[in-house]
């Protein structure tokens, strides 16, 4: 098998994590579909996936040659996507994150504006950029070969992934923020919860960082 079934969870949860972290894309789309509606905010999400395609296209064909190269930065970048992780979930329940609905209004933007936003919004957000460079290529076997392929695989995942789930909280951006607005404390435990995911997942790819290394020489 190109991809373990182990690797596609890991990174499926990852990106469910990442895109339930309080973020510029998130906060964009999320705004955009409370002041000009769902519609709105789902224009918006084809640039961000477009700007995910890009991502995932440069990160795969640059990092593949590296790792043959380069075989210890496999480790190392595993070691920096795991400590990012840990970093996410410290902020999630130490309040630095931005709630998910606590947007401002803004002025309407037409439908070509929109996809190109939500496109530069995510080639500009840090957490796309650290997804595609030091998160995704941890999920990658070497001694599976076909490297691109793999990355191309488990950025398929990561894109589906936060699509769906981008696109359920824009359609229901308005129902949310009105409940969260009732019941303040659910979103506290989004963030407690989130910080769990995100910190278990960081703390199994601490413990698993050496065995790349082993396997290189």
């Amino acid at each position: 098998m190109l991809v373990e079934p182990g690797a596609l969870l890991g990174i499926a949860l990852v990106a469910l994590a990442m895109v339930l972290t309080p973020g510029p894309n998130m906060i964009y789309l999320v705004s955009r579909s409370l002041s000009q509606g769902s519609v709105a905010g789902l224009v918006s999400l084809g640039g961000t996936a477009v700007g995910f395609m890009v991502y995932m296209t440069m990160a795969n064909l640059g990092l593949a040659a590296v790792f043959v190269v380069v075989p210890w930065l496999y480790t190392g970048l595993k070691v920096a996507g795991a400590l990012y992780l840990l970093f996410l979930a410290y902020r999630a329940v130490a309040g630095g994150g931005v709630g998910l609905f606590e947007v401002r209004d803004l002025a309407r933007d037409s439908k070509a504006r929109l996809f190109s936003m939500g496109l530069v919004t995510n080639l500009l957000n840090p957490k796309a950029a650290i997804m595609y460079v030091a998160l995704i290529p941890q999920f990658i076997d070497p001694t599976h070969g076909a490297v691109v392929a793999q990355g191309f695989v488990l950025g398929g995942v990561q894109i589906a992934v936060s699509l769906v789930v981008n696109a359920l909280i824009i359609v229901g951006a308005g129902a949310i923020a009105a409940l969260l607005r009732r019941r303040p404390a659910w979103l506290t435990w989004q963030r407690r919860a989130t910080a769990v995911l995100l910190a278990c997942v960081g703390i199994g790819l601490l413990i698993e960082a050496p065995a790349p290394a082993a396997s290189a020489h």
